[in-house]
Order: C-alpha cells, then structure tokens, then sequence
C-alpha cells in the first residue's frame, strides 16, 4: 500500500550487488524483465546499451556498475529494468531484483545515505551525459546493510 504523501515518499527498492536503492516511486514509469541489451562504442562503463522499449530505443544503464565503477555486463538471468521518466524522455537501470514498494517516513529519508557521496567517477561522468537523470539519480537513498522489510507492517519499512 502507498500511503499519502504527507506520511513520507513511497519507494521502490532494488537490489544491484550487495546495495539495496531506493527509488522514488513517483519516476518510475514500468518494471519489466530485462530485455536484450545492444551495446555501444563510446559509452560511459555504466551504460549498458540500448535496449527497444515500447518500440524506442531506451539507453540502459547498469546500476551495479554505475555504484562500484565497474563495466557494465549483460544483464544475468533474473535480472529486471526499472524504467525511470527522465523529463520527457525514459532509461532504464538494469537491476538484479525488484522488491516490494514501501513508504519511507521524512525521518527515516533524512538519515539514510544518499546514492553516492563525494566526488565519485561515474556521477561525474553521468552529470555530463545527462543532467536530468543525474538529479533523479541524486533523490534516490542507499538502504543500510541488514535493511528489512517487515511483512506485518502494511508496506512501511
């Protein structure tokens, strides 16, 4: 259950690697499995390819590799696509798993880590790439190691 947006901001979490990302529900326009993945010379390592996404061509970027600055890889088996409205355009992040939405309250948001801190590589190369993505990418939050999700809670972690 999504709950008002007065009681916190409703998140779609992932997992990429060991890391676990929550994304604002509200820029998340379609989570499918992944779709086969063209690459292309000249990439950021993070960017995957492209993928054909209801008949367009939808760059992917690989969310594992964008957060440890490692290359991007075919996505494995399991894998999932969170496409993300990016002003008048989509991406998609290639992620390992989907989990259940949930609704994280403003204290919590205000003590979680944000995606990256500091000067790291890949934000740097993505902002030049693409600005709007980047400032979505900067809503998101690292959930902590240990992170659960309590089933008895009615979808607030």
């Amino acid at each position: 259950m999504i709950t008002a947006p007065e009681a916190g901001l409703a998140v779609l979490p992932v997992r990429a690697g060991t890391s676990i990302v929550a994304i604002p529900v509200p820029q998340v326009s379609e989570i499918m499995r992944a779709l086969p993945v063209e690459p292309f010379g000249g990439a950021p390592r993070f960017v995957a390819g492209l993928a054909i996404i209801r008949g367009r061509p939808t760059p992917v970027i690989h969310l594992h590799a964008l957060l440890t600055d490692g290359p991007a890889t075919p996505p494995p088996a399991g894998a999932r696509f969170v496409a993300l409205r990016v002003a008048e355009r989509h991406v998609a992040l290639c992620v390992d798993a989907v989990l259940p939405l949930r609704t994280l309250d403003h204290r919590q948001l205000g003590t979680l880590p944000p995606l990256w801190q500091g000067g790291h590589p890949p934000a740097a190369a993505l902002g030049a790439l693409d600005r709007d993505l980047l400032i979505l990418l900067e809503a998101t939050r690292l959930l902590p190691d240990g992170w659960s999700m309590p089933a008895e809670t009615g979808g607030t972690a």
